[in-house]
This record gives structure tokens, sequence and C-alpha cells, in this order.
């Protein structure tokens, strides 16, 4: 949301006092011209000028702990270290917010309170979802996300450790911990019992075909990578770059390179493009050889489907959110879930 400071004064009651230094222009060593603040379930994103500050909520969802400040630290120095795999140039560095004789300052004196990420702002109009949204995403595009994503596949950290991930023992913890958490929002974000049950069900029949796991696993496909491959990630600016992959939790990185491949064929499917997600999907095959990748595809896509109406309904849940912002965001779940439930009445051939 673009953020007016008058406009929403009394919104900003709801705001950590640093995120409100930090909405004012004068915080800044630099020139910001209108500042936007974006909220998500673990972060507030500020926008000013040609920068974008990243700061993580203190919470505590079980898979993600930002409790502490030094937890908070570390996980922001992970992301710097993860995000420069695919775009070095964009992840500037550690940042923080100081206090001094009751005084906040960025980067400044005193005791620190919170750290942060500075990051190089991209073109907001580039960016894969914009262009969707613009109706300009064409399959030039896609080869260009492919390109980028075979390197980075095939350098990726792999091993013995890495491989586990990728059985279903250790799929099925990442798979039922969504069930666990979502199933108190029965009945809201358009997660109905019905739709609740035939996902769940569906989805412990793919974990009980262990073979499939293996198989991949066998395959040696299984690598570190990148967690949260969607179109709001990826810049299409000339030069591809894929950002914000998941730093809080290895066990989310870990995983089949199908995984993401179809998070980010989920992610077209959502905005009605089926057709380029079927060539995207067509063409990572072609180019990196995985043809194994599609007995897994839809049982990776529904499980990347039900985890965006999972965090939808978490956003919403937050007290930091505008009205706006929650009534989307339940918005967005509804039809997550029902991609999700569309998924699992798809039977494999």
């Amino acid at each position: 949301m673009n953020y007016d400071y008058q406009e929403h004064e009394m919104f900003q009651e709801n705001l950590p006092p640093y995120v409100r230094y930090l909405l004012k222009a004068s915080s800044y060593p630099h020139e910001v011209g209108e500042i936007s603040l974006i909220q998500t379930h673990i972060s507030s994103v500020i926008l000013a000028g040609g920068y974008v500050y990243k700061w993580k909520k203190p919470v505590n969802f079980g898979f993600l702990d930002f409790s502490s400040l030094e937890k908070r630290k570390y996980c922001c120095e992970r992301e710097l270290v993860l995000n420069r795999r695919l775009c070095p140039e964009i992840y500037l560095g550690l940042v923080s917010i100081n206090v001094s004789n009751g005084e906040y300052a960025l980067n400044g004196p005193g005791e620190v309170v919170e750290y942060g990420i500075q990051m190089a702002r991209m073109p907001e109009e580039r960016m894969m979802s914009r262009v969707i949204q613009a109706e300009g995403l064409s399959k030039k595009d896609l080869d260009a996300v492919v390109a980028a994503l075979i390197p980075f596949y095939d350098n990726a950290e792999t091993g013995e450790t890495i491989q586990e991930f990728g059985r279903s023992a250790s799929v099925a913890i990442n798979v039922l911990e969504n069930f666990e958490q979502t199933e108190g929002f029965v009945g809201k974000g358009g997660l109905s019992r019905p739709v609740f049950e035939r996902i769940k069900a569906y989805a412990c029949t793919v974990l009980a075909e262990r073979q499939l796991f293996d198989d991949r696993v066998a395959a040696g496909r299984i690598r570190d990578c990148h967690g949260d491959l969607y179109s709001a990630n990826i810049c299409l600016n000339g030069t591809v770059r894929i950002f914000d992959c998941i730093e809080f939790n290895d066990r989310f990185r870990y995983s089949d390179v199908a995984a993401d491949i179809a998070f980010l064929a989920m992610d077209l499917d959502f905005h009605g493009l089926s057709d380029l997600s079927s060539y995207f999907v067509a063409r990572f095959i072609a180019e990196s050889g995985d043809k194994g990748l599609l007995k897994m595809l839809n049982f990776y896509k529904c499980y990347r489907a039900y985890v965006r109406g999972k965090i939808g309904l978490f956003t919403a849940n937050d007290p930091a959110v505008d009205r706006e912002t929650v009534d989307s965001s339940l918005n967005q779940s509804a039809r997550y879930f029902q991609l999700a439930d569309r998924y699992a009445a798809i039977q494999e051939g």
C-alpha cells in the first residue's frame, strides 16, 4: 500500500515506533520521494527512493522464529548470503535502527533496537506480477527465467543431508504442518471443512507413495533451492533477477527442484495463464532433462497453492495490517484454496 503520513495517522498507532520513524523522509540520508509501506505476515517492507528496506516482525510461527533481536539479525545475514546466489547486486547489506538519547536513527549511534536489510530498488513496472497484470508476460520472458534457473540448480548445494529432505517422511513434515496450522481457520478465507479435508486426503495419498520421492532423490533433484519462486519475487528488467528466497528455515529450501518449478507454474495458473504455465514447465524440462519432474508437478502445485492460502490467513490475522490488506488477503486466500482443491481433484494417469 502507498503510505500517506497524515492520512494514515490513526493507523500508525498499530505500527512499531521504528517503522513510524522510517515513514518520515527526514529519516534517510538520501532522497526518498514518496514512501511506501508494504506489510506481510512476517515483514515490514519500506520503499524509499532508490532503495528498499526490509524489516522482520518479532513473530514466532513455529516454522519461523523472529522472536528475538539476535534471531532477526541472524536471518537478515542469511537472507543476504542466500539471495546473493541469484542477484548479488540487489542485496546491498545489513542496516540497523539505533537509539541514542531517546532518538531513532538509521545506522546511527547508540543501542541497536532493530536489524534489517537494504536492497537496491528494482523497477516496479518490470516485476513479473506487474507484467502479468498488464497482460505483457511472454514466452520470451519465461525463456529468460528458465535460463537463469538452470545454472542456479546445477550449482546449488546438495549432498546426503540435503537429499533426505526430498524423501516422503521429510516432505510430509512441511505438508502436514500446513494443515495443523490452518485447521483453526476453517470457515475463514474460503477454507471450508470439505475443502480442507479433500486437500489433506489428496496430500496424504501422494505422500504414501514413497517410491515417487525416493526416485527423485536417486535422480539428484534435491537441492538447496529458492523456496519462494513465484511472480512477486521475479524482476524482468533485462537481466532476470530472482530474489527473496526463504532464509528463515532450511527445510523450506532443501527440496525437490520440482517444488520450486511447481510454485511458479501454480502462480501462472492462479493468474489465468495455464498455457504459459505449461510452456514454462515444458521449457524447463527440455533444458534440464528432468522428465521425472512431471510426476511430482501436481502434488507440489497443490502444496504451493495451499501455502499461499495459509499466508493470506496469517496476514489477515495480523493486527498491524489495515482493513484493505485484511480484505485483500482473505480474498486471495479463498482463490488459492480453490486452486489447491482443483489440483487435489486431478487424477494422475
